[in-house]
């Protein structure tokens, strides 16, 4: 089954695929400097315009909406193009959402649904030692930091130590 068919759920929110209409919610979200601090250059709308083009054709990032329907983040879960039973997983919220349990509901269903429907085995996360609410969210989750990559994300001029973490399926 096509993951751009699927919609997921959770008790306060539907994951679903990126469809144009989410354009203004896209460029809101990645051109937000509290979202972007610890992902990357905040981009022009150009530049953005060909990533949201790239995450409505990608079968495995979803936005994230209240169940009312208004789109609070996104996440993504794609296969790793080194080991195809593993997985990259990654998120942003809107600042008015973070904090609330958003993040926590959305990743533990797109884990779930990573080892049960897609079969993988391991869910890798990247996080920037300085990002520590993220940190915090993927230990909650079960996620163990398994590497740090020292100096390996440069930002806005400055270089970063680069987390990863893993998420290991569980065992049944």
């Amino acid at each position: 089954m096509a993951l751009n068919m699927i919609t997921l759920t959770t008790p306060r929110l539907l994951l679903s695929s990126f469809n144009e209409s989410d354009w203004p919610f896209f460029l809101r979200l990645r051109q937000d400097p509290q979202v972007m601090r610890y992902m990357g250059d905040v981009l022009s709308d150009a530049a953005l315009r060909t990533v949201f083009d790239a995450r409505c054709a990608d079968s495995g990032v979803f936005v994230l909406r209240e169940v009312s329907g208004a789109p609070i983040g996104d996440i993504g879960l794609r296969i790793s193009s080194k080991n195809p039973h593993e997985a990259d997983v990654g998120y942003a919220l809107l600042p008015c959402a973070q904090g609330k349990g958003y993040a926590s509901e959305a990743l533990s269903a797109i884990c779930q649904y990573g080892f049960s429907e897609l079969g993988v085995n391991a869910i890798n996360a990247w996080v920037l030692g300085e990002n520590r609410s993220s940190s915090r969210l993927l230990e909650k989750q079960g996620f163990v930091r398994i590497q740090v990559l020292e100096n390996a994300y440069h930002l806005n001029g400055i270089d970063y130590d680069d987390w990863v973490y893993r998420l290991e399926r569980p065992h049944e």
